[in-house]
């Protein structure tokens, strides 16, 4: 195994605190009570009823892969790849309830939008990171 760079150990470890500021949404989330949901706007109780069940699962398939990626990306573990290419299915799937079904960008509007792509663009680039780490022997 070859030595990874100083950096490398940074971006996991801002991967990492991403990753888990995703599944504590995501967690908070699950939480919503009627009454909270009461007090969302409209649009917003529209969206939070709207989503279907699987979206919400593949949710947590996206947080909880990608905490456990980031992981082990600090351990130098290749299987990491394969809890990013989950995290990433999720992904897919979540946006896939949120924005074609369910017309989430009409209802969350445009900041969803930016965030839900932000995430998309750091999932692609923590798979793509991964094997650049694989490939150079950073990962055994």
């Amino acid at each position: 195994m070859n030595k990874a760079p100083k950096w490398f150990t940074a971006i996991a470890i801002v991967a990492l605190l991403w990753n888990l500021l995703g599944s504590l949404a995501f967690a908070s989330d699950l939480r919503v009570s009627a009454q909270d949901a009461a007090k969302m706007s409209p649009a917003q109780q529209a969206l939070y009823n709207a989503r279907p069940g699987w979206a919400m699962a593949a949710t947590g398939l996206a947080t909880v892969g990608g905490v456990i990626g980031c992981i082990g990306l600090l351990m130098r573990k290749k299987w990491a790849l394969a809890f990013f290419a989950l995290s990433l299915i999720g992904i897919l799937l979540q946006d896939f309830g949120l924005f074609v079904l369910v017309n989430g960008a009409a209802l969350a509007g445009t900041a969803a939008v930016v965030l839900q792509s932000l995430v998309l663009c750091i999932a692609i680039g923590l798979i793509l990171l991964t094997r650049t780490a694989i490939a150079r022997g950073w990962l055994v």
